[in-house]
């Protein structure tokens, strides 16, 4: 039975929301993140809703700090690869750094969280990851570029993972949400300016939840939320 979950950019935003839902729903919690103030107040928040919680300060960018945090996190029956960043802005304006940071953290660390989380759940014959997508990882977005290259880059992952944890019996997951209520989405979509019609990182959180309780025998890939009030479909 899963017991054990590690969350990757805990400390905001949707990764918040997933330590909390995993949290009342009686999940041993290993949350990482680079704030060490905000994690520390996700980790109290998680303890008050009955979680065994562990925090780890770690770069996900950084191979050794990964091998580190998974090291320390122990065995894990959940890796749920939230951590990301977003630099927005047109491709003929981005600087070579900018597009690079976004994918060391976006595609390079959920890489390097995925491979580890990976190797352990093969040995246990078992597990789950879940990859936190985006809408822009299926569609083009002006000034999305470096974020939306990312996102793509994440689905194909997820889709050579699926195939290589089969017979390991290690069920992997991407979710794919359209604009959530986070500080990202106000950098990303200055044109929005009604949040109210937003999803809300607890809905993501609720997606999770639902993989998790996937009966043996059932399996889904990707999961899509569009925001109701959006006149895009995918």
């Amino acid at each position: 039975m899963e017991k054990r979950a590690l969350v990757t950019g805990a400390s905001r935003g949707i990764g918040a929301a997933i330590a909390l839902k995993l949290a009342e729903e009686g999940w041993d919690l290993v949350l990482t993140a680079r704030n060490r103030e905000k994690l520390t107040e996700i980790g109290e928040a998680c303890k008050q809703r009955g979680a065994t919680v562990t925090l780890i300060l770690a770069d996900i960018s950084n191979e050794a700090s990964v091998q580190s945090l998974f090291t320390e996190a122990g065995a894990i029956d959940l890796l749920v690869n939230n951590a990301g960043i977003g630099i927005f802005g047109e491709l003929t304006e981005m600087a070579l750094e900018d597009w690079r940071d976004v994918h060391r953290i976006n595609v390079e660390g959920t890489f390097l969280c995925l491979r580890e989380a990976m190797r352990g759940m093969k040995q246990r014959k078992g597990g789950r990851i879940i990859n936190i997508s985006s809408v822009v990882g299926v569609k083009g977005y002006p000034s999305q570029g470096a974020y939306g290259a990312s996102k793509h880059a994440l689905l194909g992952l997820t889709k050579t993972a699926i195939e290589e944890g089969r017979d390991a019996n290690i069920r992997i997951h991407a979710i794919c949400p359209g604009g959530v209520a986070t500080e990202m989405i106000k950098q990303s979509r200055p044109d929005l300016t009604d949040f109210s019609a937003m999803i809300q990182p607890e809905d993501v959180a609720e997606a999770v939840d639902y993989l998790c309780r996937l009966p043996a025998n059932i399996t889904v890939d990707v999961i899509h939320r569009r925001r109701a009030a959006s006149d895009q479909t995918w």
